[in-house]
Formats: C-alpha cells, structure tokens, sequence
C-alpha cells in the first residue's frame, strides 16, 4: 500500500475510534442502570430549554405580541416560526414569553407549597395529638378533593390574577409531600440519637436546626423538583379555563384557550407549537424529578 494510502487509513481508523469511544461514554451516560448519567443528561437538556426560553422571551420585542391586523391566522413559516394568530400577533413570541411567565409562576407556586408542607408536616408532629388531627384531616381532604377543582375554588375566592394562581395551586399541591414529612420525622424522632440529644439537654430547635432538617433536606428538594412541572401545568390549566392570568398578558393558557377557537378551521398553528413548548418542559422536568427522587430519597418511591 502506497505511504500516502497507509497514513490516510491511520487517520481514519483513529478518528473512528475516538469516535467510537465517544459514543461508548455517551451511551454509559444514559444507560438506564446509570441514574446519575441520565440525570445530568435530563438537567442540561431542562437547563438550556428553560435558558432558551428566558433568552428568547427578552430578544423578542414588545411590539411582536402587539396586535397588527395586517398578518392574520399565517402558517408558520420562517419570518413566524409558529405562524400568527387572528390579531396578527407573532404567536412564537407570545408562546416564549408566556412560557417564560410560566416557569416563574410555577417556581414561586412550588415553593409556596413546599413551604406549606414543611409547616404542616412539623405542626403535625410537635406533640400536640388534637393538631395531628387537624393536620391529617386537611391532608385527607385535600386529596378526596380533585386538584382542579379545588384550585379552581381557591382562585375564584381570591379574585384571580397572577396572586390567584400561585395561592391555588400552591395550596393544593401541598399533601403528598406533607405526609411523606410527616412519617419522616415521626420516624426519626424514635431514633437513638434524638433521644441522646434530648437527654442532653437540647430543645426542640437544636434537635429540629441540627438533626432532622439534615435529613429531610433529600426530601424537601425531591418534593420541590416534582412540583414545579405539575404547578407550570395547573398554572395553564387555570388561565385556559379562565380563572388565572388576566387576559390581556401572555399566558399559555390563554393562547390555547384563544387558538382553539380557530382549531375547527384548519388553524393548527394556533395550538400545536405552545403545546408542544409546553409537554416537553413538563416532561423533562417531571423525568428529572423523578430521577432525582430515585437518588437523593428512594425510600419515598414506595410511599
């Protein structure tokens, strides 16, 4: 074989297996036994879609959700990714920025509700037998109740708007978590070195600041991280059916709730693309959620 020949097959066969081993890295990252890979596959891919999301909410201008009149109900094309609706309003930045508003919304309703849970979940658990009946009673309730429903309920009561659906959602997420808090600390109250620390003359903070905050802390974070998709979800839910965000702001739920009007008539366009925007951050967050349950506390998959 000619010299030339034999180099430019070394080359070859050295960039295939650099390759090769690429790929063999890549595919034991995401195998389904490696929870770890696959989690830290799943968090960069929702990273950049949230990033992508936020970074496109603010390059697009104003005047794009401004009605125009003059470019009614276009499929999407290249000037208008996800076509415009029956105003003339470019329905690709309405769908970035109404996801955007979202993700906001969804991360202050989770934390809400999280913060709802830990209260619960130690009032419950401080001793007193009549507050852990009325702690139970309410975590009871709120889950022979449907969601919706009871969201539905809760926005109505508070006028609606943006403080409508935080308060709605955020004080109906709250029970999972709460009783799975609640089993935990009573847990851990029987365990030897809670009793040594109370024999040694440490109060109920120091016991809660020093030895079951470090222990539900897994917890908590796993209760934050699977709420947050499902309160993006509620959060649409409500504005779709007219008891959340004002209509005159970007919201998808109001962007569906005005493109199904137009569903009938062929406009396609006027749905798909903030549905679709919006299952697929629902379910990259919900997978991460997942995986990190099955990490940080997969004792709390079985209950």
């Amino acid at each position: 074989m000619p010299e030339f020949l034999r180099a430019d097959v070394l080359h070859t066969n050295r960039w295939g297996r650099a390759l090769g081993l690429r790929w063999l890295r890549f595919g034991r990252l995401v195998h389904p036994r490696n929870n770890r890979g696959r989690l830290l596959v799943l968090v960069s891919v929702a990273f950049l879609l949230i990033l992508g999301i936020a970074l496109a909410s603010g390059l697009y201008p104003q005047s794009a959700i401004q009605p125009t009149g003059g470019q009614r109900n276009l499929p999407p094309s290249w000037q208008f990714p996800l076509g415009t609706d029956w105003v003339g309003r470019d329905l690709a930045a309405r769908t970035m920025k109404g996801m955007w508003l979202s993700i906001r919304i969804g991360a202050l309703t989770a934390l809400v509700s999280t913060a709802v849970s830990v209260l619960f979940a130690v009032l419950a658990t401080a001793g007193s037998r009549w507050l852990d009946r009325i702690v139970s009673w309410l975590v009871d309730a709120t889950i022979g109740l449907p969601q919706i429903v009871l969201a539905i309920l809760i926005a109505f009561a508070v006028g609606g708007g943006t403080r409508g659906v935080v308060l709605a959602v955020g004080l109906t997420l709250w029970p999972p978590l709460t009783r799975l808090l609640r089993a935990e600390i009573l847990k851990l109250k029987e365990e030897p070195f809670v009793a040594m620390s109370r024999a040694q003359g440490h109060g109920s903070a120091w016991v809660i600041r020093h030895h079951l905050l470090p222990a539900l802390t897994p917890h908590i974070i796993v209760g934050l991280a699977i709420m947050f998709p499902h309160a993006i979800l509620h959060e649409s839910t409500l504005t779709f059916l007219g008891f959340g965000i004002e209509p005159t702001t970007p919201s998808l739920g109001i962007i569906l709730a005005e493109g199904m009007r137009y569903l009938s008539n062929g406009q396609w366009w006027a749905v798909l693309g903030p549905i679709a925007v919006l299952v697929t951050l629902a379910t990259v967050l919900d997978a991460c959620g997942d995986l990190l349950r099955s990490l940080l506390a997969p004792v709390s998959r079985h209950q």
